[in-house]
């Protein structure tokens, strides 16, 4: 593969010709800089007001802590702002104009102002209450299931611990769903059961931060090994507003998938094909889905490749699988099988917030709509095996090709929530490609904007 002989960073060139032509270059940069840092700080204080105003503005908090309780509420919980409808519409709109400004003169950022504000928002939106998912509690819930009533998390929803304290902080539609999760962060959750609710709350929040931090550093190394703009491409990853808010602010397990994900690809650049395979494996033990990334990283370089480092990217997944299988076994036997048909339920429950859903829901045309979501699938199928044809043929680089994938996806999926645009952002950070990167840009701007149609009193019922 060309990952055998990583590319170097070509330096920007910092002379210029002296004379008017100069002193206009010299004051576009001036400008473009002072856009660059007007849109930076616009990033912080939208994150900012987001986190000073989460306790009191029921918007931005999942439903089951509505009033939030003060255990919940946070470091800023005694500050008093709410930001209503109207406000909440507003700063993630602001935000998310202030994040593709960014990304379109991150060229002009310095790496420390742009790595330092990725730090700042996520501290901020760290410590304060839950934002807008009810998940984080879900963890808890089938953690508690495990080791306090020994019921099996992936044989019955969080209804069979009904008398838990955790159990009403549950989303009503989620009660009877078993866990969807792979085994290796329901074992992990196990380690968190015995904390405090507003103890777990954290710690998986936490987790979440620090998973980001993680994607945010393999990303930034990942594009130097690739010969892109690192900072450019910490950027797009580490200042996505879903990333950051939905992601981090719910404490979604999926930041940590995706560590494992970036992990694996930056291992595959470096040339260690069997740490790779291995964290593609991690990745599906967290959540089925960190799985996309790994047929395209074994047909990457199609027959030219050396068949040694194919064998060493398969060699490493069926070790990590077979490691996986075991623990998933020592603890489940074979429940956690069921977790298949889980994700099957929670795709056929859906929501308006997918093209299915929204022919189902706001339409009405509930026939069309399951049709719809049939076709959806089929198409991602196909357009899987097209992307994969071209890799194996060496007219598409890997990458780009498993970030397409990873799009049509999400865009297939009944059931799409915000921190879902999160499992492409690397891989488009990655691809070189300038498609990629306007359509995960583009992507995150269509599901912000459905959230926040759903935040309208009435729009938002089913």
């Amino acid at each position: 593969m060309s990952a055998r002989r990583p590319l170097g960073i070509t330096p920007q060139s910092t002379s210029f010709e002296l004379g008017t032509g100069a002193a206009l270059e010299a004051g576009a940069d001036r400008s473009t800089t002072w856009r660059g840092g007007l849109a930076i700080g616009t990033l912080l204080v939208s994150g900012a007001t987001v986190a000073f105003a989460a306790a009191h503005t029921g918007t931005l908090l999942p439903e089951t802590i509505r009033p939030v309780p003060m255990s919940l509420a946070g470091a800023f919980g005694p500050a008093g702002l709410n930001l209503h409808v109207g406000g909440v519409i507003a700063v993630l709109a602001i935000m998310f104009i202030a994040y593709v400004t960014v990304i379109q003169l991150s060229a002009q950022l310095s790496a420390r102002v742009v790595l330092m504000t990725i730090a700042a928002l996520y501290a901020l939106i760290l410590v304060g209450p839950p934002l807008f998912s009810t998940d984080i509690f879900s963890y808890q819930a089938y953690a508690r299931m495990g080791t306090v009533y020994s019921t099996s998390p992936y044989l019955n929803g969080p209804h069979a611990i009904a008398l838990d304290p955790v159990f009403p902080y549950i989303g009503a539609m989620w009660s009877y769903f078993p866990s969807a999760y792979g085994p290796v962060f329901t074992v992990l959750s196990y380690v968190l059961a015995p904390l405090s609710i507003a103890a777990g709350v954290f710690a998986y929040k936490s987790i979440a931060a620090l998973a980001c931090l993680g994607v945010v550093t393999l990303t930034w190394h990942s594009a130097r090994l690739r010969g892109t703009d690192p900072v450019r491409a910490a950027a797009l990853v580490g200042l996505n507003p879903l990333l950051v808010i939905y992601g981090i602010g719910g404490g979604h397990n999926d930041l940590l998938m995706l560590v494992a994900v970036v992990g694996a690809v930056y291992a595959v650049l470096a040339s260690r094909e069997r740490l790779g395979g291995g964290l593609t494996m991690l990745a599906v033990g967290l959540k089925l889905t960190g799985g996309l990334v790994l047929p395209f990283a074994l047909a990457a370089g199609g027959p030219r490749r050396g068949r040694g480092s194919r064998r060493d990217v398969a060699l490493g997944a069926a070790a990590a699988a077979a490691l996986i299988l075991a623990l998933a076994y020592a603890f489940f036997g074979f429940d956690f099988v069921n977790v298949l048909s889980t994700v099957q339920k929670s795709q056929r429950e859906g929501g308006w917030k997918s093209i299915p859903g929204f022919i189902s829901g706001r339409l009405g045309l509930v026939t069309v709509g399951h049709v719809t979501a049939y076709v959806l699938a089929g198409a991602f199928v196909v357009v899987c095996a097209w992307l994969l044809r071209r890799v194996w043929l060496n007219r598409l680089d890997w990458i780009r090709g498993a970030g397409w994938a990873t799009l049509a996806l999400v865009a297939a999926s009944s059931s799409v929530m915000p921190w879902y645009v999160s499992w492409a952002l690397p891989l488009a950070a990655l691809g070189h490609d300038r498609r990629l990167v306007r359509a995960a840009i583009t992507f995150t701007g269509v599901v912000l904007g459905l959230q926040m149609l759903g935040y309208v009193p009435h729009v938002g019922l089913l």
